[in-house]
């Protein structure tokens, strides 16, 4: 991996707090432990704050945009199970301006994560179609529907296009990327930092 990488998480209304933040601690603590990128939350619109599905609000250190200069993109689930169409990523799946982003972003040259149901949304994006993929268990005949190839797997590894299960599997597949991008000592003292013992349960293609 070169010095100086970028990594965004996407944090749009509604999304699950644990599926943002637990990648967002991991990716903090590898930059302590030795990786070179920077990490910042991209809002999905112009706003000063984003209010998670717990109502965990943060506040964005820039917007998302299809000329972002990303080695990396993040993108969360968060109420894709309450079929609410206007919040949470149901309502991202279907926000075209997100979506051309996502998707020019990686052709760009970025590898792309979701976590839980924002597998949805790169579904959406045209990213899964033909690929390995993963989401959150009650997500999984949605994902079935779709042209992706469906994996029983905590973390499925495609290449450019990582995706992760349950909300908690975020966190196993930060650390995956952290192992490697960066080597499995700094994947390591990022697990020990955090007293966290991850899942070998990835699925490589």
């Amino acid at each position: 991996m070169s010095d100086d990488a970028s990594l965004g998480i996407l944090a749009f209304e509604g999304f699950e707090e644990l599926d943002a933040i637990g990648p967002y601690e991991v990716f903090q603590n590898a930059r302590t432990a030795g990786a070179d990128w920077t990490v910042d939350l991209l809002a999905a619109d112009e706003t000063d704050l984003v209010t998670a599905a717990y109502d965990l609000r943060v506040e964005p250190d820039d917007v998302l945009a299809a000329d972002a200069d990303l080695d990396y993109l993040v993108v969360p689930g968060g109420g894709w199970n309450d079929g609410d169409e206007d919040a949470g990523a149901r309502a991202l799946a279907s926000d075209e301006a997100v979506l051309d982003a996502i998707r020019t972003i990686h052709e760009r040259g970025a590898t792309i994560l979701s976590v839980c149901t924002g597998a949805m949304v790169l579904s959406a994006a045209g990213l899964l179609d033909g690929r390995p993929a993963v989401t959150h268990r009650s997500a999984l005949d949605d994902l079935r529907e779709t042209d992706a190839e469906v994996i029983d797997a905590r973390v499925v590894d495609d290449g450019d296009v990582v995706t992760a299960g349950g909300i908690t599997a975020g966190i196993d597949a930060a650390l995956w990327l952290v192992e490697r991008e960066w080597g499995h000592e700094v994947a390591f003292e990022v697990e020990d930092a955090m007293e966290y013992e991850r899942s070998t349960d990835v699925y490589r293609s």
